[in-house]
């Protein structure tokens, strides 16, 4: 009697083994069980592997997630970009005189800021050609939020046509490279003169292996704040070309910095030109609207006493030209851009002391990986030349500065830098320089992009 339950035992115990084998019911029913999705890296449509839509096309976004995809409808990816900053700018009372000898007081900072963050979607619809992006910009510095972004049609790699919000040129940084630099923002004469974002029609292209152009009409320099209402019929115009010779790229977006660690030298060459019939874009107010256009000592040229004590100039042309050279290899990084400005056609409320204002300006800098892809040390030194004989001076800065990158990716970083500065042209609360501001800028940065 004993035995027998113990042989039944035997053949149940065997008879669940076999069960449980990989090729058992059980075992079959989990493998057919659906696998939970994992969130998926944008990454460039097949059928394009030919095209490069985010040369010139106000990319400014990460890899991303792709939240939806589908070879009839589209394409919908998600990409953010956030940053948290200390800024310290010492000392904190100080003041300068400008062109026209009056003394005016330098509006230090130090803040600590959920800086900036912006939210991208962005992909194709109906056909991979047929591309988009939508923005939410944010900087809670300036109390500002915008939505903004573009259309456009990718006809082949030799022409791509967009309209929407994007720079008629005057700058390498403005070109998408952005927030991929050696800091968070533009060093100095590099936010002196470049151009800005505002509604444009603009085409670029590929036509011979890494020679790209940028062919733009815009509003004017900048529309951020500006309606419709406050715009005028003039438009603006850019165009620029880049040559990368030896490896027809420059890292991702046209990046800063070797984080990739080139192998074979990169170089990039190029150039933009950009003009611009600019006006006050007044408000009810009487005050202007306008403040991309500042002269060498920072003032704004539309604030009223700018070129002449209680003159105000309604209207100006903006032309200025860029040219720059990069290089990469192992790590190693150095650019340089140059800068000419020429402000003249001012249409004034009464007569203005000078009939046009040329200004010039450099900078140069460098980088480089002392632990590879983990900590990169840089060096910038900027320049603006004010155009003597309108009595303007010259500014300059020197920066030295570093990433810290703890998860072995260039998308997030934290950043530190030291800024000497001399009389600086430039004044936001958006970048690192006040007007007119002398002395020593400290900054602590940390930020992420997907």
């Amino acid at each position: 009697m004993g035995t027998v339950p113990s042989l039944w035992f035997r053949v149940w115990l065997l008879s669940m083994c076999c069960w449980l084998l990989p090729g058992g019911t059980a075992v079959a029913e989990q493998a057919e069980a659906p696998p939970v999705p994992e969130p998926k890296l944008f990454e460039p449509d097949p059928r394009l592997a030919d095209e490069k839509p985010t040369w010139g096309a106000l990319d400014s976004t990460g890899q991303g997630i792709v939240l939806f995809d589908s070879e009839d409808m589209g394409q919908v990816a998600l990409s953010a970009y956030a940053l948290v900053r200390y800024i310290d700018q010492r000392p904190a009372e100080q003041m300068f005189v400008d062109h026209l000898g009056n003394e005016r007081d330098v509006d230090t900072r130090r803040d600590i800021q959920f800086h900036r963050a912006m939210i991208h979607l962005k992909g194709w619809f109906y056909t991979p050609k047929f591309r988009y992006q939508i923005t939410v910009w944010t900087v809670m510095s300036t109390d500002q939020t915008t939505l903004y972004g573009f259309l456009g049609y990718q006809f082949n790699k030799w022409f791509n046509l967009y309209g929407g919000i994007n720079t008629p040129g005057g700058s390498r940084s403005v070109m998408g490279s952005h927030p991929l630099w050696l800091a968070n923002d533009r060093v100095m004469a590099d936010e002196f003169f470049r151009g800005s974002f505002t509604g444009t029609l603009w085409a670029n292209g590929e036509i011979l292996p890494g020679l790209w152009y940028h062919l733009a009409i815009s509003n004017n320099l900048s529309q951020l704040g500006i309606t419709a209402a406050q715009l005028t019929r003039d438009l603006g115009t850019g165009f620029g070309m880049w040559w990368m010779p030896t490896t027809h790229e420059f890292g991702p977006q046209g990046s800063y910095g070797d984080w990739e660690w080139h192998e074979t030298l990169a170089t990039r060459f190029g150039f933009s030109h950009i003009r611009s019939r600019e006006n006050r874009q007044e408000l009810d107010n009487n005050n202007p609207e306008n403040t991309q256009v500042r002269l060498a000592d920072s003032l704004l040229l539309f604030n009223t006493g700018s070129l002449a004590p209680g003159v105000t100039v309604q209207e100006a042309d903006w032309e200025s030209l860029s040219i720059d050279a990069g290089i990469k290899y192992k790590g190693f990084f150095l650019q340089a851009e140059y800068y000419r400005r020429q402000l003249n056609n001012f249409v004034a409320d009464a007569p203005v002391p000078v009939n046009d204002i040329v200004d010039d300006g450099f900078y140069v800098q460098g980088a480089f990986f002392p632990i590879k892809q983990k900590l990169e040390l840089y060096g910038v030194t900027s320049w603006v030349f004010g155009d003597e004989d309108a009595g303007f001076g010259e500014s300059r800065e020197y920066i030295i500065g570093a990433n810290y990158y703890p998860a072995r990716t260039r998308k997030l970083r934290v950043n530190a830098q030291i800024i000497d500065v001399k009389k600086s042209p430039v004044s936001s609360t958006f970048g690192f320089y006040v007007g007119g501001q002398t002395g020593t800028t400290y900054s602590v940065a940390a930020s992420m992009l997907f």
